[in-house]
């Protein structure tokens, strides 16, 4: 992105944020690199991982010459228009938790009816705000489910068996600390509280957090340029199904592309990543035209059911 700061002003400047420009830059980036360095007869493996893994296997299948391989780590290749169930990736996430603790599983299941509960009360937001200890006073329950949901989803994501600080400082095996946390609370928690208690560690394992910003003035994982994107072509339909701990929910394709016109004046193209990279029968599409791709998928990454497996 060329503008710095006033990158996402305006749909005239985030025109540049989509993954054929990001290719033809790395192109051209890595033939300027090679003779600068005199080294025109280097060969060039690409690697990435979840969208970079993505822009890797695209590179190597849009750009053979210039790449003789790439790593694609977590690059969900297949979670485009209906070539997997759209489920999936909640599913996934679900079962990272299941697999841990059933009871884990089943509170926070239970957890999004009691906040509907809640948030039905005169003074739901009042409530909510002491018990989730907000910074400042709540405006909407809509954004404490927001707030649960992606602490949930993103430590799924990043469930390393090492301490890291990808997207926010976390323990080694986050999930089975969350379902820790869960397990050992008082039989008389609801479980409300103790679901709040496990995010807390999503947003607090530092213990520098005295008390939370559930209701954000700013993008804090810088996540507005990913937005973007899957407004225009990154369009990766996602449902939550009976099975998910999360609750049921469809995808609204009009609904999903208004917002997308409300907010950057711009309309979806569903179908587009499919058109440019291809997608159905990827098999058959990487061994004619995609050899030397490595796709590495963990298991408990909530992105490898949209993963392929082919090498």
């Amino acid at each position: 992105m060329p503008f710095g700061k006033d990158s996402y002003q305006s749909a005239k400047t985030l025109g540049y944020l989509n993954s054929q420009q990001a290719l033809a830059d790395l192109a051209v980036l890595i033939r300027s690199l090679k003779q600068n360095l005199s080294s025109e007869a280097s060969p060039v493996v690409v690697f990435g991982g979840s969208y970079g893994g993505l822009l890797a296997a695209w590179f190597r299948l849009k750009y053979p010459h210039i790449a003789i391989g790439a790593l694609a780590s977590s690059a969900p290749i297949l979670q485009f228009d209906k070539i997997i169930p759209w489920s999936s990736f909640y599913d996934a996430v679900s079962l990272d938790f299941k697999d841990v603790s059933q009871n884990c599983y089943e509170v926070i299941k239970g957890s999004w009816a009691e906040l509907v509960a809640i948030s039905t009360r005169k003074q739901a937001l009042a409530e909510l705000s002491k018990a989730f200890r907000t910074c400042k006073s709540l405006h909407s329950t809509a954004s404490v489910l927001e707030w649960l949901w992606t602490a949930f989803v993103y430590t799924a994501m990043v469930n390393y068996p090492t301490e890291a600080n990808f997207l926010k400082p976390l323990p080694a095996y986050p999930v089975q600390q969350m379902c820790k946390i869960i397990d050992k609370s008082p039989s008389g928690e609801t479980k409300l509280s103790r679901a709040f208690a496990a995010a807390s560690l999503y947003y607090n394992y530092s213990q520098t957090e005295n008390c939370f910003e559930v209701e954000y003035e700013v993008d804090p994982h810088g996540l507005h340029g990913w937005h973007w994107q899957t407004c225009t072509e990154m369009v990766m339909p996602m449902t939550c199904s009976n099975e998910s701990m999360f609750p049921p929910s469809g995808f609204d394709y009009k609904r999903f592309a208004e917002q997308c016109r409300m907010k950057y004046g711009v309309l979806p193209r569903p179908h587009w990543i499919t058109t440019e990279f291809g997608g159905e029968r990827i098999e058959k599409v990487l061994k004619r035209f995609g050899s030397n791709i490595i796709f590495s998928n963990g298991m408990q990454d909530p992105w490898s059911r949209g993963g392929s497996s082919p090498c």
